[in-house]
């Protein structure tokens, strides 16, 4: 499985998102492209959170049912589930969001294995899933609007 810690993985990645414009649509979705990066940095947000927020309830109950959804080899669904926490309704500039994102893709790795491991929702994951999690989310959603 593809990760997000690997650099040809992550290389390919931003090469996608560098081939991105505001130009493109997505093909499902409300999401326009500014929004969309915008809704990508969230997660990597998190995983650089230094602490991250505590586990919720919520997460501890369901979180290892959703697990190996999540972060298993099966493709997202399309118009799945969002935490309120990452939808992005308002206005977004594209540039800004494209630069904000790619940077925190660099940081991704360096900085990943200083900070802890244990997920709001999911629990404890280790490094590896981190960066395949994420590696899926943005895959999935440069996907969306074909890039």
């Amino acid at each position: 499985m593809k990760n997000l810690l690997t650099p040809s993985d992550r290389q390919e990645i931003i090469s996608r998102i560098n081939a991105l414009t505001s130009d493109h649509k997505g093909q499902w979705g409300q999401m326009d492209a500014g929004q969309m990066l915008a809704h990508l940095q969230k997660p990597l947000e998190l995983a650089l959170a230094d602490p991250k927020p505590p586990r919720s309830l919520m997460g501890r109950i369901f979180g290892p049912m959703t697990k190996e959804g999540v972060f298993g080899p099966k493709l997202f669904k399309k118009n799945g589930y969002t935490p309120p926490e990452f939808k992005i309704t308002d206005a977004q500039d594209f540039k800004t969001n494209k630069e904000k994102l790619l940077t925190l893709i660099e940081r991704f790795p360096k900085e990943m294995p200083k900070v802890g491991l244990v997920h709001p929702f999911f629990g404890s994951m280790p490094l590896d899933q981190w960066g395949e999690g994420l590696y899926k989310h943005l895959d999935y959603h440069l996907g969306q609007f074909g890039a």
